[in-house]
């Protein structure tokens, strides 16, 4: 299943939701296709969809996908990689009405360029090749994320051991 997430912002994020329902509906898409649609007006005629989840749903979307597909909200593309699984990130943009500005897009690209765990897609239309060899482009990148408390009690443990 792939399971696709454009937030809860206001605007509509009618470029994703479109582009993968037409992908499903040309058989490009053989998964089974689950959407939580926000605030777009566009609404897909064949993939699976409801504009909202409450968070325990989203949660078990996000685990039982084999895909997780989300727009550039940091909350909606860590969460799939707490489960160990490399989201492709389709940033929302301003000059398609998808947000204020493009601090998505700027964000997932540095997330990207420090932790080598997403896949940032800028154009929809990339998202057929990308999503076909999906498997492929995942198999040497990171997953998941760092935990930084681990790293922190791993080198504090250190700095006591040299101590004693």
């Amino acid at each position: 299943m792939i399971f696709v997430t454009v937030g809860t912002h206001e605007q509509p994020f009618n470029r994703l939701i479109q582009k993968i329902d037409e992908l499903k509906r040309d058989g490009i898409i053989k998964d089974d296709v689950l959407m939580q649609t926000g605030f777009s007006t566009y609404e897909p005629k064949y993939c699976r969809w409801q504009k909202l989840f409450p968070f325990s749903e989203m949660k078990k979307n996000i685990k039982d996908a084999r895909i997780v597909i989300t727009h550039g909200g940091p909350s909606s593309f860590i969460m799939p990689l707490q489960e160990g699984k490399t989201p492709i990130v389709v940033p929302r943009v301003a000059k398609f009405h998808e947000h204020v500005n493009d601090h998505q897009l700027d964000f997932a690209l540095a997330v990207n360029e420090r932790y080598k765990n997403l896949i940032v897609v800028e154009n929809v239309d990339d998202l057929a090749e990308i999503i076909t060899n999906y498997d492929d482009l995942v198999k040497n990148m990171n997953t998941g994320t760092l935990n930084n408390n681990a790293v922190f009690n791993e080198k504090f443990e250190k700095i006591v051991n040299d101590l004693f």
